[in-house]
């Protein structure tokens, strides 16, 4: 798809405000626009309407990817990077699934750009330690979840790699990046009509979706506790403190400390009681 599309390429830190100013030439697509567009792709392999859906978003790109600039990496080369994530996300986007391009996009995009920072990141050079170069790779995959790391877990991250409990929270936040903000930059009259928010489907519920909903979510609760009253003790621990804790769930390595096992032996249980609890939900549905 991207070798058959001609599309704005920025090339050097010089020529940003060149590229900047080319891709706010293009006009932003309305709802009923995008979707006929994004239904002509995915139907005939429309590669105009492609072309039309990508550079729609570029600005989306360079917005996130001003973000990044804490990494001390071109802005033009973050910026490419987003842009094949952007290429992605068209080509694996669903008209029918009633979201916006926009919302979709941003997972690709920042997941590129993700790719090509921890390739690239300087840290990775000129690391002052190897216990350091250690914690850059392997923080993202000692992490039990998306949302900010516990105490807990800054601790025994620090003690299993060697390094400072504040090297690792300095580490989370340089990795994390900087969130988009959804709302358009009050000072910044060329993007305010290209706020993400704009585009993100309206998600209040009539009053049949909410009753609907509220009886759902009856079931569900009600399987839930039927699914884990068929789990053996370990397992329904495992799940509860993984899963079903206000203040947040523990780690696999507190669970395997708690039971005398190794943490992939705790991985394979949870995953074991959850297909179990799965196929209990579904069949009393």
């Amino acid at each position: 798809m991207t070798t058959a599309l001609t599309l704005p390429i920025v090339t050097a830190a010089d020529s940003l405000e060149q590229y900047n100013r080319a891709i706010k030439a293009y006009p932003i697509l309305s709802a009923e626009e995008e979707y006929d567009l994004a239904v002509k792709f995915k139907r005939e392999n429309d590669l105009e309407a492609a072309r039309k859906l990508i550079v729609s978003h570029l600005r989306l790109v360079t917005s996130i990817a001003r973000g990044y600039t804490g990494y001390g990496l071109p802005q033009a080369d973050l910026i490419q990077e987003g842009n094949i994530g952007l290429m992605k996300a068209v080509k694996r986007f669903d008209p029918e699934r009633g979201v916006r391009l926009v919302s979709f996009a941003m997972h690709w995009i920042k997941a590129e750009i993700h790719e090509y920072i921890v390739k690239n990141w300087r840290l990775v050079k000129i690391a002052t330690t190897k216990a350091q170069r250690k914690l850059f790779f392997n923080l993202r995959s000692m992490k039990s979840g998306m949302n900010s790391l516990q105490t807990s877990e800054v601790n025994h991250i620090a003690r299993e790699l060697n390094v400072k409990p504040e090297e690792v929270l300095e580490m989370e936040s340089r990795l994390n990046g900087h969130e988009i903000s959804l709302e358009a930059n009050i000072d910044d009259d060329s993007d305010e009509h290209y706020s993400p928010i704009a585009y993100l489907p309206d998600e209040s519920l009539t009053p049949v979706e909410a009753l609907e909903a509220k009886q759902h979510e009856h079931a569900e609760s009600s399987g839930l506790a039927h699914a884990l009253q068929n789990l053996d003790e370990r397992s329904r621990r495992v799940v509860e403190a993984r899963w079903l804790q206000e203040n947040g769930g523990k780690t696999l390595h507190e669970l395997a400390d708690e039971f005398g096992v190794s943490a992939e032996r705790i991985r394979q249980i949870e995953q074991k009681a959850m297909q179990k609890m799965k196929t209990l939900m579904l069949a009393n549905r």
